[in-house]
């Protein structure tokens, strides 16, 4: 795979309310969904994967049924494809909104190929991401329930599907797009770089998602993107507001622009 490849992350606190069970922030989608579509204009040879959180629609149907804990009783059977449809009730959301301005979007629920091994991602099919990018749509993948050999089912995070697909696709971006400019220190400010020398000292600032998350808050996504680009020290990840208009499709179009925080390898 090219070392242009941009995966994007829209977080589910951007496109939902997550105080509330599947409240769509149809406007924020809308808007995201042009930009996009603009900086696909702008750079007709990008190639970009987009995953998004599941939000209030999937991460409240894994809390009632505790789906990511693990899944045995026929009713907690019945919970995992509740969890299931919740999430691609969003990813419909996604998909459709990204069509109306153009954006050829292709969904590829994890669920179809992951193997998952007590809570690990073990094998996820990426052929059918490498072939979209080839013809010209837009991949989108998205958290999602999986089985597990050990667990019988659970759930795996946006980022655990990305980052596991970041293995063989190998992107130079990884841009996460959220509520917050980026990661705040203990004084509140926006720390411009985070690597492995310097995460103990910010930690203490980093709190739990607002709203409900069963994959872990901003602590647990920090340290497993500082991981990830220990294993990959070509990669950047920018954490950056997508509420602020205009700021994903100039990222998009310049992923080097020196906005929210980067984490990189020291």
């Amino acid at each position: 795979m090219t070392s242009d490849l941009i995966f994007l992350k829209l977080g589910g606190s951007l496109l939902t309310d997550k105080t509330t069970k599947e409240a769509l922030r149809a406007d924020v989608l809308a808007r995201l969904a042009g930009e996009i579509a603009a900086a696909r204009a702008e750079r007709p040879a990008m190639r970009l994967v987009l995953g998004h959180g599941s939000g209030s629609f999937g991460h409240v149907a894994g809390k009632k049924h505790g789906t990511r804990q693990g899944v045995k009783t026929p009713a907690q059977w019945t919970g995992f494809a509740e969890v299931a449809d919740a999430a691609a009730r969003l990813n419909r959301h996604v998909i459709a909104a990204l069509l109306k301005e153009g954006v050829p979007a292709f969904g590829l629920p994890p669920s179809a190929s992951a193997q998952v091994m007590d809570g690990q991602v073990e094998f996820l099919m990426s052929e059918q991401i490498e072939k979209s990018l080839d013809v010209g749509l837009l991949p989108v993948v998205f958290g999602d329930v999986a089985f597990d050999a050990v667990r019988g089912g659970t759930i795996i995070s946006t980022e655990e599907v990305m980052e596991f697909l970041s293995g063989g696709l190998r992107p130079a971006w990884f841009l996460m797009a959220g509520e917050t400019t980026g990661v705040f220190d203990v004084h509140n400010q926006v720390v411009a770089e985070i690597n492995r020398v310097n995460f103990q000292d910010i930690l203490p600032a980093l709190g739990a998602s607002r709203g409900t998350d069963v994959t872990g808050g901003m602590a647990s996504k920090v340290s497993s993107m500082i991981d990830l680009v220990q294993s990959q020290p070509g990669m950047t990840v920018r954490i950056f507001s997508g509420l602020e208009p205009g700021l994903l499709h100039r990222l998009l179009v310049e992923p080097r622009l020196q906005v929210g925080t980067a984490i990189r390898q020291a």
